[in-house]
């Protein structure tokens, strides 16, 4: 069984932040609908806003890729949207397997983002012999038993996995014994692999706990300010106020 990291170290070869690179999708999405507008530049902070990020930190990333923009222009829309998706690897094709066609897999299967993206969904895998051999998304179901000569024969670097919990570990095991190096894993476990293997993993319950958490802690926050708004003004009492010294007299007697 594969053991190990779950993910590469802070800094990619060419000397990239992790965190940066983490940032790049955010400002491609940005700029692609700029480019869409047929916005020919833009500022660091106009793209930083539409990006969700800092302008500081912006330049600071774009920095990493050799483009500083020009004073009083801005970045050139265009030449970004190619040198960020040159450096992401997006100017190449990269053929995808899914594993695990439930109603999540299916779904994965008919997002149209893929291909635009450079992403080729190359083969959906599933375990259920009844699945075999339908189309979904106009491609037809594979079993898992021919999962390592899918791999092979399709040059597949970068699986999903969409399986049950249980099943998530044993498919990732064979994935990366065929040659798959970056998985995207959307079921609910933590996956174990080798050095030099990515792992992204995607939890939508985990990201709902954490919005409940924020709703929970803004209606708290709600119902204390209520709750304040309330509270009469406290009557001024001689029995309590404390003297210069910061201590509280006595009660003198009646």
């Amino acid at each position: 069984m594969a053991t190990g990291r779950t993910h590469r170290p802070a800094t990619r070869s060419r000397g990239i932040p992790e965190a940066t690179v983490a940032r790049l999708p955010l400002y491609l999405r940005a700029l692609t609908a700029l480019s869409e507008r047929s916005v020919p530049t833009v500022s660091s902070e106009e793209l930083a806003a539409a990006a969700g990020v800092n302008s500081a930190k912006l330049r600071k990333d774009f920095s990493y890729l050799g483009s500083y923009g020009t004073r009083g222009v801005g970045y050139d829309v265009e030449y970004l949207v190619y040198q960020i998706s040159r450096e992401l690897g997006l100017t190449q094709d990269w053929p995808v397997v899914i594993v695990g066609i439930g109603n999540l897999g299916a779904a994965l299967a008919n997002y149209g983002g893929f291909a635009s993206r450079g992403f080729r969904v190359a083969a959906l895998i599933d375990a259920d012999p009844a699945m075999a051999g339908k189309p979904v998304a106009g491609i037809p179901v594979q079993h898992t038993d021919d999962l390592e000569k899918i791999i092979t024969d399709n040059g597949v670097s970068i699986g999903v996995i969409a399986t049950p919990a249980g099943a998530a570990q044993p498919v990732c095991d064979r994935l990366v014994a065929a040659g798959v190096t970056s998985i995207l894993n959307f079921a609910p476990t933590v996956l174990s692999v080798p050095d030099g293997v990515d792992v992204r993993k995607v939890d939508l319950s985990i990201e709902l706990q954490i919005l409940a958490f924020h709703e929970q802690r803004k209606a708290g926050e709600e119902s204390a300010a209520h709750e304040g708004a309330a509270v009469p003004p406290v009557a001024h009492d001689e029995t309590t106020d404390q003297g210069p010294d910061g201590d509280v007299p006595a009660v003198m007697p009646a």
